[in-house]
Parts: C-alpha cells; structure tokens; sequence
C-alpha cells in the first residue's frame, strides 16, 4: 500500500467511524427533563461530547488502519 493510498483509506475509516459514534451517550433536551430553550431544536444533543469521540474515533480508525494494513503487508489480502 502505498503512501497517498493509506492516507486516503485513512480518512475514509476515520469518517466511517466518527458517524458510527456520533449517536452515542446523546440526550435531547427533552430526554435530559431539560426545558428547550428558544430557537433551538428539541431534538438538538445536550452534551454531544465531540472531544471525546474524535479521540475514541482516531483510536479506532487508526487500530482498524493498521489491520488492514498489516494484512495486506503480510499477503493475508491482495488486492493487486
């Protein structure tokens, strides 16, 4: 694999996985017992807590990166 096809499946993984996290540990307002302020949706998160998950998404991705990219190294896949 070479240098810009790993940075590209990279990112894909990385985006991949960051819209699999994003539904976690979410409350709306209205779940939390929380009155909805004005001008805003009662469905919007009370704490989307973003650091947390492009931390745990960088984690993931780059574990998962290195799967694939320690099977193809190792003739486990080919995709040539």
């Amino acid at each position: 694999m070479g240098l810009v096809n790993g940075f590209v499946l990279y990112i894909v993984l990385w985006w991949v996985v960051f819209f699999m996290a994003l539904p976690f540990g979410v409350q709306s307002d209205e779940e939390a017992g929380q009155d909805t302020l004005a001008g805003t949706v009662s469905s919007a998160p009370v704490k989307p807590m973003l650091r947390l998950k492009v931390i745990i998404t960088t984690v993931v991705a780059a574990t998962v990166w290195g799967g694939i990219w320690w099977a193809l190294d190792s003739g486990l896949i080919s995709i040539y």
